[in-house]
Order: structure tokens, then sequence, then C-alpha cells
């Protein structure tokens, strides 16, 4: 079943803390733009969420998008520039304009190859989602799941 070319991400909710116990995964917000990144027979776009077409401004994610072994697929994540301490920098994101050092955390794979998904355990499309980007070049890195998170956790560095 063919994926529309857009789909409007699910957006985060503030809450006072983070659920807890099974059946919950968690995921650092780092401090960048949400990004759907597709491929298919037309090229790679890549899509904010609210369907504006940035794939000039990030040519390390578009480059990285082609080069994947896949036919096609939409990626769900997050682009993200660095500071010099290795920090993400919202500010350095914000006012970059063909930037070839903002990469993109992925944190999920909507469609490979022709096939939706969304209706598949969160679980087979991490392993899927983690497989395609094994060999990926460095404008594309999985968003790795934290199995249980604290309000003490921190975001990486």
């Amino acid at each position: 079943m063919r994926v529309s070319a857009f789909i409007e991400p699910c957006l985060p909710s503030p809450t006072d803390r983070p659920p807890s116990g099974p059946g919950w995964v968690h995921e650092i917000k780092d401090d960048g733009f949400r990004m759907m990144v597709r491929r298919d027979g037309a090229g790679v776009q890549l899509l904010t969420r609210r369907g504006h077409d940035w794939t000039n401004r990030f040519p390390l994610i578009a480059q990285a998008a082609v080069a994947l072994k896949a036919r096609s697929f939409l990626l769900d994540g997050e682009a993200v520039a660095c500071d010099r301490d290795g920090r993400p920098s919202f500010d350095r994101l914000r006012y970059r304009r063909g930037d070839g050092t903002v990469f993109l955390y992925a944190f999920d794979l909507l469609e490979l190859n022709g096939d939706d998904l969304r209706g598949k355990p969160l679980e087979v499309r991490n392993a899927t989602l983690a497989s395609v980007l094994a060999k990926a070049g460095c404008g594309l890195r999985l968003n790795e799941h934290l199995e249980h998170a604290t309000h003490h956790d921190h975001p990486r560095r």
C-alpha cells in the first residue's frame, strides 16, 4: 500500500513527568527541526512538519537518503546542527541555508519499498529502521529509544 507523499507527524505534548512502566519507550528530543524524509521514484524530499520542502537546505541529509539501499522510504526524524562542543544548537540550525553539517536523527520508519509500516509494532519498525540505517552516511543517524526514563535523564552530549 502506497503511503502518501506527506504525513503530518505526531508532535510531542508537555507533561509534568514522563510516563513510566512496561510498554513505554522514550526518545531524546534534540533541539532541532522535525523532518520527514521521503525517497521514491521522483527522488528525495525533506519535508518540514508543515509540508515545506527543505531538501536544498540540508544537503548532507539528502545525500545520505539518496545513498540508502532501498527503493522507497519515509523516515520521521529531527534535523540537528551541533555547536563546537557537539551539543545540538537550535540557533545554529535556524539560520542556516544549505548547511552541509546538519544531520537527521531518524526515530521512525513509516514506509519501506512501498510497504506501509504504520500498522506494524514499534519494535518491528525500530529494528527495520536500524537495519536500513546500518550503513547510512553521516547525514542519517538512528535515534535510539530508551527503555526506561526518569526525570533525571539528561540529553546525550
